[in-house]
């Protein structure tokens, strides 16, 4: 695992997307992607593919790769598959047999923007899944992958393969390789200072003195 997911995994989806404000990168955070197999947090390097109506997608080429599959044997262990199915079609985009394969190869979790089925498969193997419905039917005759590794948008938020993610139950927030480590030292000195102040709370400090105007002016832009 290489440092940057190390050290963003010591935090949690608001430290960052608070860095993100404190360093005026805008829309990057995406909300109404809830945690439906774990309560568990996931970070990691971004690997994506994207549905598309199957009446849309060309005729496949040779033998037939099911929707994720090259995402999967794409990924690293550690990364995280963002998938982008916004087509409004009622049809799983992720199911139990996918999860198990991201499970064996090591990957920390999913997010999908659109349904997901199978989910009792993913509790049961506890792999985390983030995304924004559930469904029993199947993608197969309605919705196909046109792309893997490319740009997707999720809840409206552009999204390249390699960008790093943090998502947890407050939300998903995502960070492009170029920001990641100024937006890692914000988030870090945000969360050294939030730690700080449950300290002096629980010594017995007044809240109004702790969340004073230093804590009201903590994201101003340096």
């Amino acid at each position: 695992m290489d440092d940057i997911v190390t050290r963003l995994k010591r935090l949690d989806c608001c430290a960052v997307s608070d860095a993100l404000d404190k360093l005026g990168i805008a829309g990057r955070v995406a909300s109404g992607l809830e945690q439906r197999a774990t309560t568990q947090r996931i970070a990691g390097r971004v690997v994506t593919y994207r549905l598309v109506p199957a009446s849309d997608a060309p005729p496949s080429q040779g033998v037939p790769r099911h929707l994720g599959t090259t995402a999967i044997e794409a990924a690293r262990p550690g990364d995280v598959i963002v998938v982008e199915q916004r087509t409004g079609i009622d049809a799983g985009s992720w199911g139990g047999i996918l999860t198990l394969g991201a499970k064996v190869r090591g990957i920390s979790g999913v997010i999908v923007d659109g349904p997901v089925r199978d989910i009792d498969e993913a509790r049961a193997y506890g792999f985390p899944v983030y995304c924004t419905a559930l469904t029993a039917r199947t993608a197969r005759g309605r919705v196909a992958e046109i792309e893997c590794n490319g740009p997707v948008s999720i809840r409206g938020v552009s999204v390249t393969p390699g960008d790093y993610v943090i998502a947890d139950a407050s939300g998903v927030a995502f960070v492009s390789s170029q920001d990641v480590e100024r937006v890692l030292d914000a988030a870090e000195g945000i969360a050294a200072r939030e730690a700080a102040m449950a300290k002096a709370l629980l010594a017995g400090q007044p809240i109004t003195q702790v969340m004073g105007a230093d804590y009201e002016h903590m994201l101003r832009k340096p």
